[in-house]
Parts: C-alpha cells; structure tokens; sequence
C-alpha cells in the first residue's frame, strides 16, 4: 500500500457511500492508527479483533494491524454483547476495536469513531510481515465460535492481480467484510493498486447504480444478491449500464441452476463465474459461465494444484456420479493453509479434510455439491449453526427444548425456521426480543412453530434431518 501510495497518492482507494480514502490518506491514517495499536499493546503475532462495519475505518484498522506484524480477526459490528464475548474469549486478542463503550475485556479496547491522537507520527514504520494473514471468525458446528487462523504470510505481489482481477481496477464489495469472500476481494483489489467500492449494506437497485457510477469492473455477490437484483422489475434492471462488469463471480452457496442460467442470457457466459472453497483454503474450485453451460449444475474444477476426492462412509474414492462426501488437500499437503482455535479439523488418517459438503465428480473432474452432511443452514450466502441458535432459544425461562432447522426458501435458498417445546407457552414476540439479545440478526429464525412435546431423545439427540424431511413432505 505505502507502494502504490508513493506511486500516485492522490488516487481514490477507497468509496464507501461518499466517504473517500486516496491512497495517500489511507497510508498515513493506517500509520498513525498502527503507532496508537503499539501504545496499547500490539506487537508482532498478535490478533487484533475488529468489529466495526464496512467503512473506510475498518480497512484502516487491518492495515494498521498488519504494519504491526499482527493479525486482523475481523467480526460483525452487530454481534450481541454475549456473542461478541464468547469470540473474544476464544481468539484472546491484545486489542478490541470497535467494542461499545462501557464493554470491557481483559485486552484493551477501542469503541467506534475512535481517532488517534494527531501528535502520532503518520510517517513509514519500520518493515514487518505478519505471519499470519488474516483470523476468520465462524460459528462452529457445536455452537461455540472458532478461529480459522491463516497461516499464509501477510505477503502478495502488488504487480499481479489474482482471479479476473486487473492492476489498477474498480471492485464493487457489496458483502459484510467480516465475511472471508469480501475480506480478500477488497484486500486483492487494493493491494494491487486498484478501488474498492464498499456497499455498507446491500440494495439491488442501489448496486447496479453504483455498477455504473463507478465503472465496476469486478464484483462478488451471493447467490441472494443475485436474486433480488434479478427480481427487479427488468425495466428497473435495464435502466443501468453494466458494460464495464468483466467479472461476476458467484460464492457462498450453490447458485440455483436457473438463477446461473437467467445470469448467463443477460450478461454473456463469458462474465458469469461461481467459485466454492472455504476460508480454510483447503482446496476450492471455480467455473466459468461458459464451462457451466456444459457441465449445468457444477462448480468447478480444483485450481492452483489443489486436489478433491469423493470418499464414502467407508472412506474409499466414490466413482464418477457417485455421491459421497468431499475431501480436499491443498497444494501445499496438510496443514498448509491454516489451523483452528476453539475447534478440531474433521481429516482422513493420511490429511484429507472435509468441511462437511456432499457432493459428486462427473467424468471431466467437474465437483457438483449435493448437500451438507452436517445441519449447517446457509441462508443468504450465510453459515448458521443449530446448536448455536436452539441454545439461545433454550436459555429463555419458558423453553424446555427447541429443535432449528433449515427449510427452502425460494429467496434466501433456505431460511431458518425454529420448532419450539414450551410447555407453558410463549409468544413469538417474546422471543424474538430475547434472541436479539443474543444471536445477530440473520441467526433469529425467520419462522417459529410450537410444539408440545420434548425434541429430544433421552440420549439428548435431535434428529433435525427427520424434522426437516417431515415440514419439506408436508407431515406434521
């Protein structure tokens, strides 16, 4: 960044809803803010956890944590104080940026809108990488939050754009930037010179408006993003010139065929990308809209010498069509790409690891995803975890058990739906006011359904898979 600063400093970085960084501001507000971090604590190795929203402010603080040597543990602004909590426990970061005024951690912590003092140098700090380049939060399959620890270098090569991109191009990110897609798209865009252009919440009209304002060259939606612009009124749609897009590329659940196709007539295949991995970096596949149209339904072949197997329950490779569950290893073999805090990999006796995705090889090596072996419900691009949510349904006074599911949704592609064992009764109303004292907007359920029998077995076991089936087949 101090580079492409030297280079042209009054060049825009950054566009967030009016608010402008050039290159040169950015550099040296994220050299102030770095010797702020130093004061507090921060040295080489750390994690810094930051939750504050899209805005120029957070690019800031990651580029601040970086010149430190430290790393970036990016987390949503929304999170409820106890979530939050629980996160910091387990990341144990030396700096809290963005926590509420009056939150306290044993880290030292910064509320938002906070401004170094102006008497700290904005000059260059010394040279330091950090070894590991970003700190990923998810929710855990057990409800318990984890850490997906990069440990690739915070290194790149900012005279060589990665996935479509260009030197010097324009992004659109209309994502959460505590997402892993968003987080690298924007910091892959600016590190090779280029601007991002930050929605600081999605709106379809808005992001085909700001498609054209800006030039928009490269963009990332989710496959509900892309819903709801298609679902425009197409006069709406047509309105906007998209001529500068190059790339629009698809992730964070498997794009509905008709929604790729309806894409590809509009735009061209040639502009039509979806790419699947996780922020492990295990492995990931990509495809084009052109290769879609003849492997309809996949995503992809593995790319930069990643490797997929397709294993059954005894663990032997599945042949082509056969549904199995999918393993990967990266380039580098196992444990290249990152290690967890809080949580455990699900790995092969030889370093194959799977993150719980069903799915099948056709005979040219094409990966087509299924379903998900675990309950994990992805809603709007999203991960939500049941154990997660059915605890804090669970810790209302009212609740003896509660059983969460995902149901398909023709918008969201699922949406979260609760079933709920209150003997007593409670109103749905009640509990959606406890729930957001509790769980981030997009965890509440969108649906409720009050049962009068317990949802669990005397072993403690819920089978939401028999649930689910039952609510999808119509049986009560």
């Amino acid at each position: 960044m101090a580079m492409h600063a030297e280079r042209d400093p009054d060049r825009v970085a950054l566009w967030c809803e009016g608010e402008t960084r050039t290159r040169g501001a950015l550099d040296r507000r994220a050299n102030r803010l770095a010797r702020a971090y130093a004061a507090l604590g921060v040295r080489e190795g750390d994690l810094v956890t930051i939750a504050l929203p899209n805005g120029c402010a957070f690019f800031e603080a990651c580029l601040a944590t970086w010149r430190l040597g430290a790393t970036p543990n990016p987390v949503s602004s929304r999170l409820p104080a106890l979530e939050r909590r629980a996160i910091v426990d387990t990341a144990r970061p030396a700096l809290v940026v963005g926590a509420p005024e009056g939150e306290r951690y044993e880290a030292p912590t910064l509320a938002p809108g906070f401004e170094p003092d102006p008497a700290l140098s904005d000059a260059p700090l010394p040279d330091v990488v950090s070894r590991c380049v970003r700190a990923m939060t998810s929710g855990g399959s057990t409800g318990r939050p984890k850490i997906v620890l990069d440990t690739v270098p915070a290194e790149c090569d900012p005279e060589k754009p990665e996935n479509g991109m260009t030197r010097e191009g324009v992004t659109l990110v209309p994502g959460p930037l505590y997402h892993a897609g968003p987080f690298m798209t924007s910091w892959s865009t600016l590190l090779v010179g280029g601007t991002a252009v930050v929605m600081r919440q999605f709106d379809a009209e808005r992001a085909l408006a700001l498609i054209e304002q800006h030039r928009v060259e490269w963009v990332l939606f989710v496959p509900t993003m892309m819903q709801r612009i298609f679902r425009l009124p197409e006069e709406v749609r047509s309105r906007y010139d998209l001529s500068s897009l190059r790339r629009v590329m698809s992730t964070g659940a498997p794009s509905p065929p008709w929604l790729k196709r309806a894409w590809i007539d509009w735009l061209g295949p040639e502009k039509i990308y979806e790419a699947y991995g996780g922020t492990e970096r295990i492995a990931g596949t990509m495809i084009s809209g052109t290769e879609w149209l003849a492997h309809p339904g996949s995503v992809g072949k593995p790319t930069l010498g990643r490797r997929i197997r397709i294993l059954d329950a005894d663990g032997k490779d599945c042949p082509p069509g056969v549904v199995g569950e999918v393993f990967m290893m990266p380039p580098g073999g196992p444990g290249s790409t990152y290690r967890y805090v809080g949580a455990e990999a699900a790995s092969t006796p030889d370093g194959w690891e799977s993150l719980g995705d069903m799915g099948y090889l056709d005979e040219d090596g094409y990966l087509y995803l299924v379903e998900r072996k675990t309950d994990m419900i992805l809603t709007g691009g999203a991960n939500v975890y049941p154990a997660e949510v059915e605890g804090a349904i669970d810790a209302h006074p009212a609740v003896r058990s509660s059983a969460v599911i995902g149901l398909p949704d023709e918008d969201l592609g699922q949406r979260v739906h609760a079933i709920v064992d209150a003997p007593g009764g409670v109103s749905e109303e009640a509990l959606r006011t406890h729930l957001a004292e509790r769980l981030v907007r997009y965890k509440i359920p969108r649906s409720f359904e009050f049962v009068d029998h317990p949802l669990r077995d005397d072993a403690g076991k819920i089978r939401r898979s028999a649930l689910r089936d039952a609510r999808i087949g119509g049986r009560p």
